[in-house]
C-alpha cells in the first residue's frame, strides 16, 4: 500500500538513516501492543528511501504518477524524461520552455502540464528548495513551501519528507492505506476519521513515520481476512423545518376558516 516513488530505492540497511530503527522499534513495541504484534508478524525492517537528485525531481516525477496505475504512469514519466538533455530529467528551464501541447503529447492532463509549469517557475524562483536547504527545513515549513505548487498536496509532501528525506515522525491523516491498516489493526469496523487517527497517533511520537509504514504492512497482512468500512453517514436534521400537516390538522383548519 505504499506509495511507488520511482527515482531509485535503498534498503534501510545500506544507507545511514537520520534516526536509528531500532530504537524506533524499541519504543513502539514499548507503547503499543498491538503494533508490537504487527512488527513481529511483519519480520525484517526493509524502510526504503527515494533516491530522486533534487526536491524538484522528486516532485515532478510524483506529478506524472497522480491518480493512475503505476505502469502507465512510468511510460508517461519516461517521455519526460526524454525532454532532457543528455538523458537526464529535464531542467526547470527545459520544463518551462516546452508547451502545454507537447507535454499533453506525452500523456500529460492539461492539469499535469500546468502543475508541471508552476513547479519549474517555482524551482527557479527558489520557492521550491534545493536538497541541501530542504534538510535545514523543518516538516511545517516544506509542507507549507511545497504545497504552494499547483498540484501538490499535504499529501504528497509528506511521501516527500518520509521517502525522500527520511523524516521520522510523519503520520499522514489523510492516507486511506494508513486508515484502513489502522482499523485493521486495532479491529475498528469503520476507517477512522483524520482526527481520530491524528489524537490515536501521539503515543507513536517521535517515530511516526515507522508506525505509518507498518500500517500499509496491516493491508498486506489483515486486509484479506477483515473487513472495514467507512462511517455511516449521519442524516442531518433539517433546521427551522414546518411541522409536517396531518388530516386532522388541515380539518381543524379548515372549520375555523368556515366559523370566519
Amino acid at each position: 500500500m505504499r506509495p511507488a516513488i520511482f527515482c531509485g530505492h535503498i534498503m534501510a540497511t545500506d544507507i545511514k538513516l537520520p534516526y536509528d530503527h531500532v530504537a524506533a522499534h524499541a519504543h513502539l513495541t514499548a507503547k503499543d501492543k498491538r503494533l508490537a504484534r504487527l512488527v513481529a508478524k511483519n519480520g525484517e525492517f526493509n524502510y526504503l528511501l527515494d533516491t530522486c537528485d533534487s526536491v524538484y525531481e522528486s516532485l515532478l516525477e510524483s506529478i506524472a504518477y497522480q491518480s493512475i496505475s503505476g505502469k502507465a504512469a512510468a511510460k508517461i514519466f519516461s517521455r519526460i524524461r526524454a525532454l532532457g538533455s543528455d538523458g537526464k530529467c529535464p531542467t526547470p528551464q527545459e520544463i518551462l520552455a516546452t508547451s502545454v501541447k507537447a507535454l499533453r503529447e506525452a500523456g500529460l492532463s492539461n492539469a499535469k502540464a500546468a502543475a508541471m509549469h508552476d513547479l519549474a517557475q517555482k524551482t527557479i524562483d527558489g520557492v521550491v528548495p534545493t536538497l541541501e536547504a530542504a534538510h535545514a527545513l523543518t516538516d511545517e515549513e516544506l509542507v507549507t513551501r511545497l504545497s504552494s505548487v499547483r498540484g501538490i498536496g499535504a499529501w504528497t509532501v509528506e511521501m516527500f519528507l518520509m521517502f525522500r528525506l527520511g523524516r521520522p515522525d510523519v503520520l499522514p491523516i489523510h492516507d486511506y492505506g494508513v486508515q484502513k491498516g489502522f482499523a485493521l489493526t486495532y479491529n475498528r469496523p469503520f476507517i477512522p476519521k483524520p482526527r481520530e487517527l491524528a489524537e490515536f497517533g501521539e503515543r507513536w511520537r517521535p517515530y511516526r513515520s515507522i508506525a505509518s509504514w507498518y500500517m500499509w504492512r496491516a493491508v498486506e497482512h489483515y486486509g484479506h481476512k477483515r473487513k472495514v468500512t467507512k462511517p455511516p453517514v449521519k442524516k442531518r436534521k433539517k433546521k427551522n423545518a414546518a411541522p409536517k400537516r396531518t388530516k386532522k390538522s388541515r380539518a381543524t383548519k379548515s372549520k375555523r376558516r368556515a366559523r370566519k
